[in-house]
């Protein structure tokens, strides 16, 4: 019999159906983002270098600080030539301290060391051809220092400030006699005194000869800048002080410095005592 041949089995890569030419791309898988973790709560960046501050501008925070609401009493002083101001204001020192109080004492122009140099200048007439509105700005100069260095700390501390002339001489010497607008004046005061200002301002009264013959048995033939202006000057000077003690009697009281010193002592110290709360004695410590 006649060996029948199996049909040809078909070759493995031959299929019933043919697969299309080109198969579908199987679609990419999409990377998931990678999460960044966030540290900066647990490592905080460091803090930058604090930037130092310039020396005007450290000077300027001094300045403010020191400007700060004080907690001592600021007297002053003030009056013409010869009205016994350095001697009552040693006076008053001691009546002061004696009580337990602490009391500085000072005076203008100087009270500091760069104000002490103005002194100087300014006493010794050096200034005088400059004219009035020059000196005006070197008293205030030197008050700024004066400020500064002696009577902002003083007060701070709660001391009593006892000055032998303030602001209120520009005023009056460089303002009133000077003809200097009043306007530069107050400037000047603003920029320089602030709210430095006195709590209380003794002014004493004494006719302008009676001075002139205490100064001059005083300073012998040596008169300084304004000692040495004739008669004039000083009863307008006078005259310019009780002005002024009128027109702010809040604050300044007129005291006659015609008796002797006690008794000029006694009518300061009733001033002082009724017009002033003073800062309490200091406390003595035990031995």
């Amino acid at each position: 019999m006649p060996t029948r041949t199996p049909p040809h089995a078909p070759d493995s890569a031959e299929s019933t159906e043919k697969a299309p030419a080109n198969p579908p791309a199987k679609p990419r898988r999409t990377a998931k983002p990678k999460t960044v973790e966030d540290t900066s709560a647990a490592k905080p960046a460091p803090a930058a270098p604090k930037a130092k501050k310039p020396p005007a501008a450290r000077k300027a925070a001094t300045r403010a600080k020191a400007a700060a609401p004080a907690t001592g009493r600021f007297i002053t002083l003030e009056g013409g030539e010869g009205a016994g101001k350095s001697t009552q204001v040693r006076r008053l020192l001691e009546r002061l301290q004696a009580a337990g109080i602490d009391a500085v004492g000072t005076r203008e122009p100087g009270g500091s060391t760069g104000a002490e140099i103005m002194r100087h200048l300014i006493l010794s007439g050096a200034a005088k051809p400059l004219g009035p509105l020059a000196e005006a700005t070197l008293f205030a100069a030197a008050r700024a220092d004066h400020l500064d260095a002696t009577i902002r700390p003083a007060l701070a501390r709660g001391a009593v400030v006892v000055c032998d002339r303030f602001a209120d001489s520009t005023r009056v010497y460089q303002g009133a006699l000077g003809n200097v607008d009043p306007r530069l004046i107050a400037a000047l005061e603003q920029v320089t005194v602030g709210e430095t200002r006195p709590d209380l301002t003794l002014i004493l009264d004494l006719p302008a000869e009676e001075g002139l013959a205490r100064a001059a048995a005083r300073s012998g033939q040596g008169a300084d800048r304004f000692e040495s202006e004739g008669l004039a000057f000083h009863r307008a000077l006078r005259a310019a002080f009780r002005a002024l003690a009128e027109s702010e009697p809040e604050r300044c009281v007129l005291i006659d410095a015609r008796g002797t010193p006690e008794a000029v002592e006694e009518a300061i110290w009733q001033a002082v005592s009724t017009r002033l709360k003073l800062p309490s004695p200091r406390r003595r410590r035990r031995t």
